[in-house]
């Protein structure tokens, strides 16, 4: 079935005390309307739309910045979420495929779910997406007949019956787009709120005996997001479920609970991360890499057999080859490193290649930025980079070379040379026990005068 997404995003949030338009606060370093949008993604929707009001801009661009072909329509008032749909009437003129309203402030909607959706849409004309609440507090109650859905009671409407009730709305809702703005033509504002709601169409739908049903999901995927608190409620139950994710695909996680992973983090199997490691936006970690305590990488990529750590930081832009090793205090950025290099102490890797095998001694640093522009490092294959060597950038080490220790490298070295860049050593008897005479006389005299 085609389908189309219509994605509420108008709020302001208020209760997150913000300039920022709610859905673009973060969870797992991902906007929530991302985490909205990606759900739907996978359905292959003919159109995404988005309904953006407070902050439309830059809910726009976000939404734009995942799925660039993302239409943004504006909500000027904000009169209720049937108000909010109808927004999408236009762009959706001649569609005849489904139409699912989906929340940017709700999102962790499963993929699985609202397939369960599209499908029961085959034999009926509206169909919600329902929970049984722990502790129904103030979601509309979804008041059903068998497998029949008869109508939906906004909390302020319900009556104490009704709201002893905890089969509870979400929301979400499915129907033939054509069909949906047609029984939103129908709801009016003669409730508490005196807002236009969305699940009126269900009274409305039944009344002209079209059929309604709700699918269920488990409550953790309604979970709504109006709050700070909310907000870390959210990120810690995406958290829990990524993990136990990982964890069933075959990935080692030593203390799971340590480590914090982004929306879209891939590891592959026979990984091993150890404790307190923080995955950023756009990692991809191949099978049996293993990434070690008190790491942070973002925007990289880390090749089968690499060993990453402790203490290392891999930014964007780092691309490590097969059996690479980055160790402890190294931090590598926008440098591809290739098979079997090793960089295995307190180094900075910048703006750099690195050839196979090659090996970079500790505190070595790629000096690529000279206060205005960026500049590029070259390592050889198999070159052997003396401890706190400074390369000089732009500069080229060739294969199979060598830096002395201490060295700074302004110029191309050619293959299999040794380049030194020393001070010569100065050693003058005696002036060590002189100086420090000097120094503690003067000490003495300061405290003295004090």
């Amino acid at each position: 079935m085609k389908t189309a997404l219509i994605i509420l995003a108008a709020g302001k949030g208020t209760r997150m005390q913000s300039d920022l338009p709610k859905v673009l606060h973060k969870v797992a370093f991902a906007p929530l309307l991302e985490h909205a949008m990606a759900s739907g993604a996978a359905l292959s929707p003919q159109h995404t739309i988005v309904v953006a009001g407070h902050g439309a801009d830059q809910v726009r661009a976000a939404a734009q910045d995942f799925d660039a072909d993302a239409e943004v329509v504006v909500q000027e008032e904000q009169l209720g979420t049937a108000h909010a749909v109808a927004q999408a009437r236009a762009t959706l003129v001649g569609f005849d495929g489904m139409a699912l309203v989906l929340y940017g402030d709700t999102p962790f909607v499963r993929t699985e779910t609202l397939e369960k959706m599209q499908a029961a849409l085959s034999a009926h004309d509206v169909v919600v997406l329902g929970f049984e609440a722990a502790d129904p507090a103030r979601y509309g109650r979804l008041m059903m007949q068998g497998e029949t859905l008869e109508k939906i009671v906004e909390f302020k409407d319900a009556s104490e019956e009704e709201r002893a009730i905890t089969l509870c709305n979400s929301g979400v809702i499915a129907c033939r787009a054509a069909l949906l703005f047609e029984l939103i033509e129908a709801v009016d504002n003669q409730n508490a709120g005196q807002e236009y709601y969305l699940t009126d169409i269900i009274g409305i739908a039944r009344a002209r005996g079209l059929s309604a049903t709700a699918v269920t999901c488990p409550e953790e995927e309604t979970l709504g997001v109006n709050s700070r608190s909310d907000l870390a409620a959210a990120d810690a139950a995406f958290q829990i479920r990524a993990r136990a994710a990982l964890m069933e695909d075959g990935v080692t996680l030593m203390a799971p609970e340590t480590v914090y992973l982004a929306r879209d983090t891939v590891i592959g199997r026979d990984s091993t991360i150890e404790p307190n490691v923080v995955f950023g936006p756009g990692v991809t970690v191949e099978s049996g890499a293993t990434i070690r305590a008190f790491s942070h990488l973002e925007g990289c990529h880390v090749a089968r057999g690499g060993i990453v750590g402790p203490y290392a930081r891999l930014r964007p832009g780092a691309e490590l080859a097969e059996d690479v090793k980055i160790g402890n205090f190294v931090e590598v950025k926008n440098a591809q490193i290739a098979e079997g290099a090793k960089v295995n102490h307190l180094s900075y890797i910048g703006d750099a290649t690195i050839g196979a095998k090659a090996n970079v001694g500790a505190g070595t640093i790629t000096c690529n930025y000279d206060g205005v522009m960026k500049h590029h490092t070259h390592i050889g294959a198999r070159a052997f980079i003396g401890s706190n060597t400074m390369l000089v950038a732009p500069v080229h080490v060739g294969d199979g070379a060598m830096t002395g220790s201490g060295s700074v490298i302004t110029s191309d070295v050619e293959a299999d040379a040794l380049a030194l860049s020393r001070a010569p050593q100065v050693e003058k008897p005696g002036m060590a026990k002189k100086l420090f005479e000097i120094l503690t006389a003067k000490k003495a005299r300061m405290q003295r005068g004090s």
